[in-house]
């Protein structure tokens, strides 16, 4: 089995949807670590798992420097965003997004 790791950081805004009274219902930025883990048990034809820049296209380029309420469909949560990381890239597997030095969200697939 092969695995790949791309970690970057992007910097974005994002005001969340919640049931309760929070700051963070206001509009507030992050200077976001996102870290992807692929694998596979094949190498494709150029000899990789996959190209560490369509990890970047796929992520970086998508929300750096955005108000993630603009360019994503649910409600911003590092969760939801570890989860919709993961569905970009067809060989991801486990997702991690650092909002701050305290505070991380995992998601894996199954």
């Amino acid at each position: 089995m092969y695995t790949v790791i791309k970690r970057m950081e992007i910097s974005a805004s994002h005001s969340l949807k919640l049931s309760y009274r929070s700051k963070c219902e206001n509009l507030h930025g992050h200077n976001w670590i996102i870290t992807v883990y692929c694998r596979s048990r094949e190498l494709n034809a150029d000899g990789m798992v996959v190209d560490f820049s369509h990890i970047k296209e796929a992520v970086k380029e998508k929300l750096d420097h955005r108000n993630l309420n603009e360019v994503l469909p649910f409600n911003s949560t590092a969760e939801n965003i570890a989860c919709w990381i993961c569905e970009q890239i067809p060989t991801c597997f486990k997702v991690e997004v650092q909002e701050s030095e305290s505070n991380v969200a995992i998601y894996e697939k199954d």
